[in-house]
């Protein structure tokens, strides 16, 4: 089959690898309808998240039963399903307690309590490198889904896939962050990045009761999405010192609730390089630091941003002296799903007004190129394996450092 595989930092292709098969009699075999680019994809192709050996790429994906494990219950063959992108096993004590993410089965070879940078992972992610498990991912025709009767949804028969695609990751991170924060309605909620996860906390805040919902980015053109897609206030770091005017829009108090949905890779200067250089970090919690300061006392910062290493200036004395609540992780997606698809299908909540690039997947080089580059008014791309097939000689992604 053909299949979006990274390679080295820098280089992720169209190419032949083979067809995935039915390895558990829990398994399922997919054939993949619509796929999509991530944010956290891109800190694989930096490299920021280390993979040592090709790897078939995406955790964002549906498609259609084609092969069904002998023990799977809920599925047959040409069920349409969307298959959240944490692997959860289903029974252990993890996957019991509303705890996904944590699961103690699906990674079974870097699993463990205590979260190193190197070792001791919580659950399997799709096309997450080996350190989460190693599972190949969705950008690719077919796709192996283990653990099949707990994870995957069947979507409404009524409904595109690009109306539901997003439940996979995005849109269950994104109402993470607020759901951690307990409204009460009439909150300030500050949302740091206005990607594709930012973009989606700021619809789950105003679902959840915000009066107020502040998107921030450095970028205007992801800023007028913003404004378009979720009728936003927006702020442009290079245009306004974020913090002051955060706490210039609240009574000098500051957000109720900031959300970071950037992580390590912001936008970052020379003198932000050289400090990570020096102090043997990987990339900045710049963002994680402004909204620090821009939330209230005895706020809530939610993070859903990636960090994958120690910073050793961690401003553990402002989160205590203001009494931060802090909320982070990867999202528990089957918390939410089956609330989330309601909300989709009563017309509660839109996904898809955040698509910007729909291409074949023999583009998917193109389609990382203009999304790690912000070209092209770039917020989301969504790859189609099967539409416009075609051979390709793809050149590596030029990674600006």
């Amino acid at each position: 089959m053909k299949a979006a595989v990274f390679h080295k930092p820098g280089d992720i292709r169209y190419d032949n690898v083979e067809d995935p098969r039915l390895e558990q009699d829990t398994d399922v075999i997919l054939k993949v309808t619509s796929t999509a680019i991530c944010g956290s994809d891109l800190h694989i192709l930096s490299g920021g998240v280390p993979q040592p050996k090709p790897m078939v790429m995406g955790h964002e994906f549906m498609g259609i039963v084609e092969e069904v494990g002998k023990s799977v219950k809920n599925l047959k063959k040409g069920d349409r399903v969307v298959v959240p992108f944490p692997i959860s096993c289903g029974h252990c004590f993890f996957c019991q307690h509303d705890a996904s993410p944590a699961c103690e089965n699906s990674n079974y070879k870097h699993y463990g309590p205590d979260g190193d940078m190197a070792d001791q992972k919580g659950a399997a992610l799709f096309g997450y490198t080996d350190l989460y498990g190693g599972y190949s991912g969705g950008q690719a025709e077919y796709v192996r889904v283990p653990y099949a009767d707990i994870s995957p949804r069947v979507v409404p028969e009524n409904m595109t896939d690009e109306q539901v695609l997003f439940l996979t990751d995005i849109f269950p991170t994104g109402w993470s962050a607020i759901d951690w924060a307990q409204l009460k309605g009439g909150e300030v909620v500050a949302i740091f990045g206005s990607g594709p996860v930012g973009l989606m906390a700021q619809k789950a805040a105003w679902i959840n009761g915000a009066s107020r919902v502040i998107a921030i980015d450095p970028l205007n053109y992801r800023l007028e999405k913003a404004k378009a897609v979720n009728k936003v206030e927006t702020l442009n770091p290079h245009e306004v010192d974020v913090v002051e005017a955060i706490r210039a829009m609240t009574g000098g108090r500051g957000a109720d609730v900031c959300v970071d949905a950037v992580g390590f890779e912001p936008e970052r200067d020379i003198l932000d390089k050289a400090k990570a250089l020096f102090n043997f970090e990987v990339g900045s919690m710049k963002v994680l630091d402004m909204a620090f300061k821009a939330v209230r006392r005895m706020g809530t910062v939610s993070i859903m941003g990636v960090y994958g290493s120690t910073y050793d200036n961690f401003p553990l004395h402002r989160v205590f002296d203001k009494g931060i609540t802090l909320k982070m992780g990867q999202a528990p997606v089957l918390n939410y799903i089956d609330h989330l698809i309601e909300l989709v299908k009563t017309e509660k909540v839109v996904l898809d007004d955040i698509i910007t690039h729909t291409l074949p997947l023999s583009e998917v080089t193109h389609g990382y190129e203009i999304f790690n580059k912000k070209e092209e008014d770039c917020v989301k791309v969504v790859l189609k394996p099967w539409e416009q097939r075609k051979e390709t000689n793809t050149e590596p992604v030029k990674i600006e450092n």
